[in-house]
This record gives structure tokens, sequence and C-alpha cells, in this order.
């Protein structure tokens, strides 16, 4: 499936986008080793899917369709508990209905309870060396 990146944008800008994000170059990605252990600590879930309960404030499809240069800079905290039926996904570039339909596509919040326990164990069952993926 291909994604169109420019899908509210028009010629012009399009055009301006797609040579700006060629010229980009790959930057570095900063890694900071934990200063105390993960379990110990708390994690908090990031999406940039334009995710929104049901009973809150959709973000903003039509100022960012008015001017594709901007996209709505606020936020919406997602509970713990958060299921499909209870967000709509806001974002201009994706399709929304993969997230709507299986909301750990966009936001993992089951992480800690599915997808966690399967990985740990699969690694066990392996016996990864978990010092080897930490980045050097």
């Amino acid at each position: 499936m291909a994604i169109d990146s420019y899908r509210f944008v028009d010629f012009a800008t399009r055009q301006v986008m797609k040579a700006w994000a060629a010229r980009q170059e790959p930057g570095v990605i900063p890694f900071e080793p934990l200063a105390r252990p993960l379990r110990e600590g708390t994690v908090a879930l990031l999406s940039t899917a334009g995710i929104a309960r049901n009973d809150d404030l959709p973000f903003d499809q039509e100022g960012e369709r008015r001017n594709p240069w901007w996209g709505d800079p606020s936020y919406r905290a997602i509970p713990l508990g958060t299921t499909e039926k209870d967000i709509k996904l806001y974002h201009l570039h994706i399709d929304p209905r993969f997230g709507e339909a299986d909301l750990d596509v966009v936001l993992p919040m089951r992480l800690v309870e599915k997808t966690a326990p399967a990985i740990a164990e699969r690694m066990r069952a392996e016996r990864v060396d978990t010092a080897a993926l930490v980045p050097v």
C-alpha cells in the first residue's frame, strides 16, 4: 500500500516539500543509557497519529488543509484502558482504519501486558544476549 504524504497539498507545495525532504541528511539518533533499571522508572508513549478519545476535542484537520505547512501542535492524553471503540484518528496522511481497528498499531498501550512478555519469553528461549542489544 502506498502512503501519500502529500495528499492535501497543492502541486507547487508538493514539489517544494519533496525537494526539501530529498536534501535532508540522515541524523544521528541520540542514545542515553538508563541511569537506573527500567522497572524503577516511568514510561510515556508518544504517537504522532492524531489520536483523540471520542469524548475529547478533535485535532484541527481543516487548519492543515488550508495551510499544509502547519499542523495542530496540541496533544491528547490517552489513558490506559482506552480501546479502539474509544478513539478516532485525525491524521491526514495515514489511513485511520488500521489504528481504529487495532489501537496498538499507532499507540502500543498493551505493550506491557501483551507484547513485552512475549518478546522476553522469546529472548529467553533463544538465549539472546541482551548486552549485545545496547547501542554503542
